[in-house]
């Protein structure tokens, strides 16, 4: 299994458990809602005889599964805070890309103009997401839905991210 981990904050991202696409700059994750906690355990007591049988909460959430597993963190982004968190973003990327793959930076700072381009296009759309860390120079991750509208993916920059072999 491969864990992919953002190159500025270290933070967990995703992995290849879930299904993901290449796409010019980027990966995109498919993810789904799924239902967390409401675990029944039974610890052998009865139910108060005054009050009858105890009614508890369930417990049951309904959360995005990438987001719950490797505990990404919502923020708020509008288009002209996100062009300013951008540029900076993307020198940091293209100065690790400098230091550990020199001759990969103009393939990404094409490929992450476009993309940028894009994301900047379609901003209403689009939901934010750090890393557990919440470091304000790491990745932010967009969340957005396929064109059934039902369907959550995730975009990561491509070059932001280095897989780790599990």
């Amino acid at each position: 299994m491969l864990l992919y981990n953002d190159i500025i904050s270290g933070d967990e991202l995703f992995s290849d458990a879930y299904p993901i696409t290449e796409v010019p700059g980027a990966f995109e994750v498919d993810c789904a809602m799924v239902q967390v906690g409401g675990d029944n355990i039974d610890i052998g007591a009865n139910p108060s005889a005054e009050d009858g049988e105890e009614a508890l909460e369930d417990g049951v959430e309904t959360v995005n599964n990438v987001v719950h597993s490797f505990r990404l963190v919502e923020t708020q982004f509008d288009k002209k805070s996100y062009m300013t968190y951008i540029k900076g973003y993307m020198k940091s990327v293209a100065a690790k890309l400098a230091e550990t793959n020199p001759e990969r930076v103009d393939g990404f700072k094409a490929d992450a103009s476009a993309l940028v381009k894009k994301i900047l296009g379609n901003i209403k759309d689009y939901e934010f997401y750090t890393g557990e860390s919440m470091d304000p120079d790491g990745m932010v991750a967009l969340l957005n839905y396929r064109a059934d509208g039902v369907t959550p993916y995730f975009t990561f920059f491509a070059d932001g991210v280095k897989s780790q072999k599990l």
